[in-house]
């Protein structure tokens, strides 16, 4: 039996709690932990503005959200490494104002770090969503002469953005990016099933829409990456079975595309502190990540 038909066969209450990721948490109940979860980010966040030079609300466009923060690591290499983080939310929540909880160890080790922002849902449709993504890693891009290799981290709904950046023909932009890793964190790569939850209420996408921007449509184009890109897609082990399945079947594409790709099921974490907790050094996906961005 195929994925498609399992989701189709849910009820549109079980859908929707497979895509409630605050009821599957193992440490908190579902009315705090969203909460919970700000509250550490902007904690997080605050610290890495305390341990690195920023550039703040750095315009990539001129549309609405179309702005980055830039962190600076003490003392940058000639070709320091530059890591591209997306946020979550479900397209329609957060911010790139609570996306630098992951600068200390990273920026401790070399690595320049910027938080995109993007226009949110309602305001802004997915189509428009996934085209100013795009635009941010161009625009980031075009600023840096001399980089050791550019890197993607996102979660949840920023996994997936991150995902289609993956999959974007460069030649529209006029740049070819030096991607040489991402790290995809508790993502969604077939839309589909979200067109039928609560989530679609202010995203109003069609089908057309959702296989148009899910990144499981467009494997064979994440295929023209350079053999050197490493993709490592991670989920929680609270993570929904939903979500559980996303990221398995994506990263079974994926490896049968050809691609270098690992996989992580992060144990004892949930869909919330497996990324919160890359502000900690020592946590075991900041090492992956470090791993990553400083090979040569």
């Amino acid at each position: 039996m195929n994925r498609m038909s399992l989701w189709k066969e849910m009820s549109k209450d079980e859908l929707n709690k497979q895509y409630s990721p605050s009821c599957w948490s193992h440490r908190l109940d579902k009315d705090t932990i969203i909460a919970a979860h700000i509250k550490e980010i902007t904690q997080g966040t605050e610290q890495g503005r305390n341990v690195a030079q920023t550039w703040l609300d750095v315009a990539y466009g001129q549309g609405d959200g179309e702005t980055l923060d830039v962190y600076l690591p003490p003392n940058p290499s000639p070709a320091p490494a530059l890591l591209i983080y997306f946020h979550g939310g479900y397209w329609q929540l957060l911010s790139k104002d609570l996306s630098g909880f992951m600068v200390p160890p990273l920026t401790k080790a070399g690595v320049i770090v910027v938080a995109v922002d993007y226009i949110l849902a309602p305001k802004g449709n997915m189509d428009l969503i996934v085209s100013q993504v795009r635009r941010s890693v161009a625009f980031i891009v075009q600023q840096y002469s001399s980089l050791s290799g550019v890197y993607l981290c996102g979660h949840s709904a920023g996994a997936h953005l991150g995902a289609m950046v993956l999959c974007t023909d460069w030649k529209k932009y006029g740049i070819s990016p030096n991607i040489k890793g991402a790290l995809l964190v508790s993502g969604i790569y077939d839309l589909c099933p979200i067109v039928h939850t609560f989530v679609n209420d202010p995203l109003k996408m069609t089908e057309a829409d959702a296989l148009r921007n899910s990144p499981m449509q467009f494997v064979n184009v994440t295929k023209q990456l350079n053999g050197n890109c490493e993709i490592i897609i991670a989920m929680a082990q609270h993570d929904s079975d939903e979500f559980r399945k996303q990221s398995q079947e994506y990263y079974q594409a994926i490896k049968a595309a050809g691609l270098k790709v690992s996989f992580q099921d992060v144990p004892n974490t949930d869909h919330f502190d497996i990324i919160e907790k890359l502000v900690d050094e020592n946590y075991f996906l900041t090492q992956v990540l470090l791993k990553m961005v400083t090979r040569r």
